[in-house]
């Protein structure tokens, strides 16, 4: 089975020639290396591109462990840029090269070179790709594997027990491949332990790490609730006994983000149009290394529908925060009491915006008129969404609201137009 990645592909063709770097990044395991040298490659070959233009290297092979010298990769990429013709040049691993920060921009200028590179999280990181090559370089987000590519290899499956799995065991390709249950479990839970959290260890010098493992653990039981570092400095002050300050947890909040382990979705304050600055809630990248974290313990539909929700939209290159509305009511004593209602997504790309709120099931007219509030108190005209955990037909209501099951969401990247 080959997943075939066709929108991370069609972004890569994309950048061909733009006279940058093209950076791709993303969590380890996801298939960054895959992407280049397999799906890329071959689309290159399609188009008529010369294998001998397309340049390979794969840094972590030992074979190749003479050209982690930043000057015989030089050499080496050199002697093969043989005549006018463009080459692409694809590197994995690049950090394992000695100053590749200036191998790489060796090349900007290079007319007859298009160059694209893959590194680790441990010394690769996004914000590294921001300062290392002063704009010039291009990045490419890579994620664990939709739902809907998921769904491609579960082909005569109920769709139900397919989302159940996805839920349970995520999105990334070599746990998706794994026929048994166990055998993911296992594998989760390791390459949580010995790769994840041991690359943000190794990268930053921590040694007093258990403070850094329960903060993991913390996050992973609480998807979809809002908090901020002192609020969590107290949580360890109570139930942990542990000394750890904010600013260490504001530390270790931003490791797990450059890991692309955790994503933070800020405040957004919609009749005030501005950002609230703390809390803000942390959503996992991938639900299997989250429901790793916790032995596989604590399922709880409607947190990891939500998580998923916020996983898929940001796949969708749409920009995710966590929306606000503040309304004046009156109390039961005939006080005027101001309060402030959630919307679970503020979804904004380009001059599209869409309210999202995610709703595992509305039993009865209370829990509908909970969920339907927020949006009923947006008085501008971006289109409103509830997604259900069912099998609900898609429709509008009388207010406008557009109603949409899981499966349709999920399935169709067109879902939330009318």
């Amino acid at each position: 089975m080959e997943f075939k990645r066709e929108k991370q592909l069609q972004r890569l063709l994309n950048s061909r020639h733009n006279g940058m770097i093209k950076i791709i990044t993303g969590m380890r395991r996801c298939g960054k290396s895959y992407l280049l040298f397999n799906l890329f490659g071959k689309a290159l070959l399609r188009e008529g591109v010369d294998s001998k233009h397309i340049i390979k290297i794969n840094l972590e092979d030992r074979r190749n462990a003479e050209l982690r010298n930043p000057d015989k990769l030089l050499h080496y990429i050199d002697t093969r840029l043989d005549d006018e013709d463009m080459h692409y040049v694809l590197l994995d691993e690049v950090q394992l090269v000695q100053e590749f920060e200036d191998v790489l921009n060796s090349y900007l200028h290079v007319s007859n070179a298009d160059v694209y590179v893959t590194g680790s999280n441990a010394r690769f990181l996004s914000k590294d790709v921001i300062t290392e090559f002063r704009g010039r370089g291009h990045e490419i987000r890579v994620s664990p594997l939709s739902f809907a590519e998921f769904a491609q290899s579960r082909d005569g499956q109920l769709i139900d027990d397919i989302l159940l799995e996805y839920m349970n065991y995520g999105g990334l390709p070599q746990v998706a491949l794994m026929s048994e249950n166990w055998e993911r479990e296992d594998f989760l839970k390791s390459i949580f332990t010995h790769t994840y959290l041991r690359d943000i260890k190794d990268r930053y010098n921590i040694q007093l790490d258990n403070d850094l493992e329960d903060l993991v653990t913390m996050l992973a039981s609480a998807i979809g609730g809002l908090t901020n570092p002192r609020k969590l400095e107290n949580t360890f002050r109570s139930v942990k006994h542990s000394s750890i300050t904010q600013d260490t947890i504001k530390r270790y909040l931003d490791y797990l983000q450059d890991a692309f382990l955790i994503e933070k979705a800020v405040r957004y304050d919609i009749k005030g149009k501005r950002y609230l600055d703390t809390p803000a809630k942390y959503y996992f990248e991938d639900l299997g290394l989250r429901n790793a974290r916790l032995n596989f313990r604590q399922f709880e539909e409607s947190h990891l529908m939500e998580n998923l929700i916020y996983n898929q939209l940001r796949m969708r290159g749409l920009s995710v925060d966590v929306g606000e509305v503040v309304v004046n009511t009156v109390s039961d004593e005939g006080k005027n009491v101001r309060r402030t209602l959630e919307v679970d997504f503020v979804c904004n790309r380009g001059y599209r915006r869409y309210y999202i709120q995610s709703a595992y099931s509305i039993p009865d007219q209370a829990k509908r008129d909970q969920e339907l509030k927020s949006l009923r108190n947006i008085n501008d005209s971006f289109q409103k969404v509830v997604v259900l955990g069912n099998h609900t037909p898609k429709h509008l209501n009388d207010d406008g609201i557009l109603f949409l099951s899981i499966y349709d969401f999920l399935m169709d990247e067109n879902s939330l137009s009318i």
